[in-house]
């Protein structure tokens, strides 16, 4: 079974797709933090990362890995554990602008696939073109959105609980640049996937979402509530 979450960032995509992961029994794949393990590649070869023939060449040639269960998950970058590395501010920046990249896409989405395909239960993997372009044919698809001041906060708030330095104003603004960046790209852009389920998060608690989005998966495989 392939779950695509799609959605902006600070939509709750990570924090869900690790619920249902743990409840249906499926890997979960974060590709956001693929994308960010891609840009820390690029970085750490002292590469802009708006130079996308020499980005495509460099994240073509890394390896990438994420082990583990969905509440401890490493991610591993040429053999070298990167998790706490990659959660920075300045890396999500960083991923946006080398996730533009249609070489870096390339690269990424093949490989995403052929995790997604080799899972032996299935799998829920959350990103931006999860629905639209990865797997288009997924057994269930979500669109997670919230208003940006909504995800601005949440943002901002697991920041501060994890010792981040950063105010609410910067936050609101990156979500903002982001955003743009997202649904501007020529090369698969943030979208609603055709038959996708849309919940908007801003008004609720995730546990809802998180009901609704398991009804919703109990209706598409027929099963009593």
């Amino acid at each position: 079974m392939i779950v695509a979450i799609d959605g902006p960032s600070g939509a709750g995509k990570s924090t869900l797709g690790k619920m249902l992961a743990k409840r249906l029994g499926l890997l979960y794949l974060d590709t956001g933090a693929m994308y960010r393990a891609a840009a820390l590649s690029v970085k750490q070869m002292n590469v802009d990362p708006d130079d996308k023939d020499k980005a495509s060449r460099i994240v073509g040639e890394a390896k990438i890995e994420l082990t583990g269960e969905p509440d401890s998950m490493r991610v591993f970058l040429n053999g070298e554990d990167v998790a706490a590395e990659i959660r920075t501010l300045d890396m999500a920046q960083a991923a946006s602008i080398v996730s533009a990249n249609s070489g870096v896409r390339r690269v990424m989405v093949d490989q995403q696939r052929r995790i997604g395909e080799s899972a032996p239960n299935g799998c829920v993997l959350e990103g931006r073109d999860i629905g639209s372009v990865v797997f288009p044919n997924a057994d269930i698809k979500f669109f997670l959105t919230a208003k940006p001041e909504a995800r601005a906060q949440r943002r901002f708030e697991e920041d501060r609980a994890k010792g981040r330095i950063s105010t609410y104003e910067r936050t609101l603004s990156e979500i903002n640049e982001r955003d743009q960046r997202d649904v501007s790209r020529p090369d698969s852009p943030l979208t609603i996937a055709e038959n996708a389920v849309v919940i908007d998060t801003s008004e609720l608690d995730l546990t809802e979402v998180f009901e609704q989005m398991l009804d919703k998966i109990r209706e598409s495989r027929n099963e009593a509530p």
